[in-house]
């Protein structure tokens, strides 16, 4: 059988953030008659005994350069490799936009719905005058990212991934496009994440973050703390004075921008802000619960990961994860994000009702035991094929769409 060359492109690739792990994870999971070649500026975390890495230097300086040079620079490789060197493609992969050619292409976020979310964000007025290069930066940005979504995501010879349903809704609000699209839901390790190891890490994690045994902990993992919800914890938190509780923060973000509400509060040593770490499940030892609040989030990876080790949830209807849960069940599901009562009630329930919540952590974990890596495996099998057939379809053509639409 002759083989299929795939052209994976992707500005870096390993598996300690999101959108790179899922292409890490599915790509090593194509079927051996894949010929993958790899177009990037860094990889790490894949082997490539079966892949050939096709390395695109980095620019130095502020992001978005970087980024349109690595827009053009991955088109002008792989045009040399197919003119030149004779790999040309039967098939072009990518997440997000990082090249206009895509056959395929894994919606992890869209953009225009991001801006259209945080938009107070980008306001000049208001702002010191030392933050305005920040802020042009990233407005240029952004609105460029905008540009090439509504060109990318409309041709309608590429196919469309998705990761949530939620997603979908997105991409009508802004472009106008209609599914159905291809779901796939993000897959779990669960020999890292599973309750079994959480319950034996308990004793020494609560031991190192100082938390007595009869404190309640709820962890919060990630970054960007606004969009996980945060705000909205801390505000539930002074709600809880009478409860013992402690919220552990791990990321990358700065925590001053809350120190000062914690103060105001009164939730000084209620609040724990700690460092990011590799091994992220070693944070979800400390838990009796994991809270995820997200103001927006296409499908947090931390709440799932979380149900993986047997803990009950607390998130939002704006995080693609609800889409896996049953609420009351596996865990809980606030609608308003910025329901502080409602997020402090749920906070409560669960304290006070340890049987309960003891189902649902048992329940929590069943769920996330159906999303594994080898499930999503199985998944991008099915619609590389699809895409490929498609393709063959149209005489050979460059792209085709996984999904009529």
């Amino acid at each position: 059988m002759p083989r299929i060359r795939i052209a994976i492109v992707s500005p870096f690739i390993d598996k300690r953030h999101g959108t790179e792990r899922r292409i890490a994870e599915w790509i090593t999971r194509l079927p051996p008659e894949y010929e993958i070649h790899i177009y990037s500026q860094r990889v790490e975390d894949v082997d490539l005994t079966r892949m050939k890495w096709h390395r695109i230097p980095a620019l130095p300086g502020p992001h978005i350069l970087n980024f349109l040079w690595w827009l053009a620079a991955n088109h002008i490789w792989r045009w040399w490799d197919a003119r030149v060197r004779g790999l040309r493609p039967d098939l072009v992969y990518t997440a997000g936009t990082n090249c206009w050619d895509a056959d395929l292409i894994s919606v992890h976020i869209v953009f225009a719905e991001f801006v259209r979310m945080s938009a107070h964000e980008l306001r000049f007025r208001g702002s010191p005058l030392r933050f305005w290069p920040r802020l042009l930066h990233r407005w240029l940005y952004y609105r460029l990212i905008i540009f090439l979504e509504r060109r990318m995501y409309t041709n309608p010879n590429t196919g469309l991934i998705l990761i949530a349903k939620k997603t979908a809704d997105d991409l009508k609000r802004h472009y106008g496009i209609e599914g159905p699209f291809p779901i796939v839901y993000i897959g779990l390790d669960q020999k890292i994440f599973n309750r079994e190891l959480r319950l034996r890490n308990r004793p020494e994690v609560r031991r190192q973050l100082g938390i007595a045994e009869h404190t309640f902990a709820l962890v919060m993992v990630g970054n960007d703390w606004k969009k996980k919800g945060l705000v909205a914890s801390i505000e539930a938190l002074a709600q809880l004075k009478d409860l013992s509780l402690v919220l552990v923060v791990a990321g990358k973000d700065d925590s001053a921008p809350y120190q000062s509400r914690i103060r105001e509060l009164g939730l000084e040593g209620k609040v724990k802000f700690c460092p990011s770490r590799a091994d992220v499940q070693w944070y979800y030892g400390a838990a009796d619960v994991y809270l995820g609040p997200s103001l927006e989030d296409t499908f947090a990876q931390p709440p799932a990961e979380a149900m993986a080790c047997g803990l009950p949830v607390i998130t939002t209807a704006t995080n693609g994860t609800a889409e896996i849960m049953t609420d009351g069940v596996d865990g809980l599901i606030l609608q308003d994000p910025n329901d502080v009562a409602g997020l402090a009630a749920r906070i409560r329930w669960l304290y006070e009702h340890p049987d309960q919540r003891e189902s649902m952590a048992a329940q929590a974990a069943v769920t996330a035991s159906a999303y594994t890596w080898d499930r999503n495996g199985v998944e991008m099998r099915a619609i590389f094929a699809n895409a490929l057939d498609r393709r063959r379809g149209r005489g050979g053509s460059t792209s085709a769409p996984v999904e009529s639409r």
